[in-house]
């Protein structure tokens, strides 16, 4: 038993961080069979991970920059003055080259890539189309054969407390 769990956790450290547990969104389809085989249709249930938007705005946010509490070591005051570029929320990935305000930059880059992208996702280019509303009537009003009389509009005379004002 103690060999098994070993050889699982080190296939777990080769596979990487992909198997890590998280949260995960599934769907299932029903697919044909393969040609010829003769057999019954298949469910196919495809999981892929999922992160939140809070979660996807921090991760862009400071992928070329690390957090102010991460960034003031000794380790990131050296990398800033050779203009290495470390950054990630842990503020341990050595993204490439870059001084901090060239870093500021791509980090808001990142960010209003984040957010055009959020925001065309919310609400798609082309508008959803609907079905009319009925207009209540079970036919055009020209085409019926009643047609009521439409009262005189009222003169002077009906209002008799009014002074006209020419």
């Amino acid at each position: 038993m103690l060999l098994r769990s070993f050889f699982g956790s080190s296939l777990l450290l080769l596979a990487g961080p992909s198997v890590l547990a998280g949260p995960l969104v599934c769907t299932t389809s029903v697919e044909a069979p393969m040609p010829g085989s003769g057999g019954a249709p298949v469910e196919v249930t495809v999981c892929h991970p999922t992160e939140s938007t809070s979660e996807l705005v921090n991760r862009r946010f400071y992928t070329w920059t690390s957090p102010m509490a991460q960034g003031v070591d000794p380790l990131h005051q050296l990398t800033d003055f050779l203009g290495i570029a470390v950054g990630g929320i842990e503020g341990n990935q050595v993204m490439g080259f870059g001084f901090p305000d060239q870093t500021l930059i791509w980090d808001g880059s990142a960010l209003q890539n984040t957010t055009g992208a959020l925001l065309e996702e919310q609400s798609p280019s082309l508008p959803m189309r609907t079905m009319d509303i009925s207009s209540g009537f079970n036919g055009s009003l020209a085409a019926t054969e009643t047609i009521e009389a439409v009262p005189d509009v009222p003169s002077d005379d009906h209002f008799p407390g009014v002074t006209p004002l020419w």
